[in-house]
């Protein structure tokens, strides 16, 4: 971690909610609002999420798994979510949200007619902005996280258990 951490101080409470408060609060809230809130599904949601964490290398993110109504993905589903292009256990919106969470954070420059034609054949645009909300929190906030290592210090004990 390249931050210094009072003694006794969450880590995550501590630079999200007091070196910055008039920003980390209000950047806090932002990510509280994309779990809250969000209408899409479960396996859709988790396959965006998931991909941007592996991109960002975030360990905590990595070990997260969002419940939504009592109900997780099955644990094979980050390896799934890392082979969306080949994987059988994905329909084609949880294909796409992959896709597109790893296009947003790595190529969107290139986000083009093809792309955009079969993304519109299985989301609504409020969806797509919907989840390009979801994404660009998790793309800014797991890569904060991971910059500044506090993932390292806020991991979940099954990651724990791997070291």
């Amino acid at each position: 971690m390249i931050i210094d951490i009072p003694e006794g101080k969450d880590p995550i409470g501590y630079v999200w909610g007091e070196m910055v408060p008039g920003i980390g609060i209000a950047a806090s809230q932002f990510s509280l609002a994309v779990y809250e809130h969000t209408t899409l599904g479960l396996r859709e949601f988790e396959a965006a999420r998931l991909r941007i964490a592996q991109i960002n290398g975030c360990l905590f993110c990595q070990d997260w798994r969002t419940e939504k109504d009592g109900a997780k993905v099955e644990d094979t589903f980050a390896d799934a979510v890392t082979e969306w292009r080949t994987t059988d256990a994905f329909d084609e919106r949880t294909r796409m949200a992959a896709e597109y969470a790893e296009r947003y954070a790595l190529d969107h420059h290139n986000l083009d007619d093809e792309f955009w034609t079969r993304m519109f054949a299985h989301y609504s645009q409020a969806e797509v902005v919907e989840l390009s909300m979801c994404i660009g929190s998790w793309l800014a906030f797991g890569r904060l996280n991971h910059v500044l290592g506090l993932d390292a210090v806020c991991v979940l004990p099954s990651h724990l258990a791997g070291k």
